[in-house]
């Protein structure tokens, strides 16, 4: 194959060939155009700007230059200003990636990519406040939107990393599995409640991303503020919980019904063990931390 000139001549190809489905390769786009006003050093235009601007048009052999890596550096922090530093990290993944595909086809000789590691995320404030079995059925009672609504069911009942299930796309789905489709990753199992909310939330669709806004997928940042001002009235302190909160509860009551599950011998289902036993469950895995039982660890695996 030739080596294109242009820069975006090198990221049509590269995403002919990536497999990636319909939506991830958008975002992917996205991300990659972002990075060639970086490479002009000039600022990439954001919200309601970013759809009528014309992205600048250079060869890909900037890439290459020596000031290519400081310019990349320098974009990656200002971009996490903007859009966070998740975001950030993100769209710095799938310039790696790209930039790696290149110089497997020989039209880079360099990597200018190699010294930019992902930004550190941002530490959740310590306030140490734990989310118990009356208050997460509260939450999931509340009267919002039927996304909301299965998105938190998603969290609490499988435990998946909040990146991962915003980032779910509807053909990812085995709804009588009650799980996702197992590609990549180890699959996404869920409970009843998810399984009751999933088939209205996707009525009528096929694929694209399972939460959705006007503007395309749900973000972190967009679910974390919807879920803090709506718990709001619920949380003691007046400030509303986080997304993690609710998934600490989710992964806390999953280890132990495994654990008591196997302390049992398994006689217990283990959707209905932490409610028969009544315990407080958010924060309890370190009740069951030196619990040595294949269940647990493979629960364990599925969140690492």
């Amino acid at each position: 194959m030739s080596r294109p000139v242009e820069y975006a001549v090198a990221v049509d190809r590269y995403l002919s060939a990536a497999s990636l489905g319909t939506n991830s390769r958008r975002i992917y786009r996205i991300a990659l155009i972002t990075w060639a006003w970086a490479m002009v050093d000039r600022t990439p235009p954001v919200g309601a700007d970013r759809r009528n601007a014309v992205p600048p048009a250079l060869p890909l052999a900037l890439l290459d230059a020596d000031h290519a890596s400081p310019r990349l550096e320098k974009a990656l922090a200002a971009r996490s200003v903007v859009v966070g530093v998740r975001t950030a990290n993100r769209e710095l993944s799938i310039l790696v990636g790209a930039v790696n595909w290149w110089r497997a086809q020989s039209w880079l000789t360099g990597d200018p990519t190699a010294g930019l590691r992902p930004l550190p995320l941002p530490k959740p404030p310590a306030d140490g406040a734990r989310i118990d079995t009356l208050q997460v059925r509260a939450i999931l009672g509340l009267p919002t939107s039927l996304r909301e609504q299965t998105f938190w069911h998603l969290l609490y009942e499988s435990g998946a990393p909040i990146e991962r299930a915003l980032a779910l796309d509807v053909d990812d789905l085995d709804m009588p599995g009650r799980r996702t489709l197992q590609r990549a990753d180890p699959p996404v199992h869920w409970g009843e409640g998810t399984a009751r909310l999933l088939p209205l939330l996707v009525l009528g669709r096929v694929d694209g991303p399972l939460f959705t806004t006007s503007r395309g997928r749900l973000s972190y940042r967009r679910a974390a503020e919807i879920f803090s001002a709506a718990t709001g009235p619920l949380d003691p302190r007046g400030r509303g919980w986080a997304l993690r909160q609710l998934l600490a509860a989710g992964r806390g009551r999953h280890l132990l019904n495994n654990a008591l599950a196997c302390g049992t011998g398994g006689l217990w289902p283990r959707a209905t063990v932490a409610e028969r036993r009544g315990d407080r469950i958010a924060g309890s895995a370190s009740v069951v931390e030196g619990v040595s039982c294949p269940r647990f660890a493979r629960a364990r695996l599925r969140w690492s």
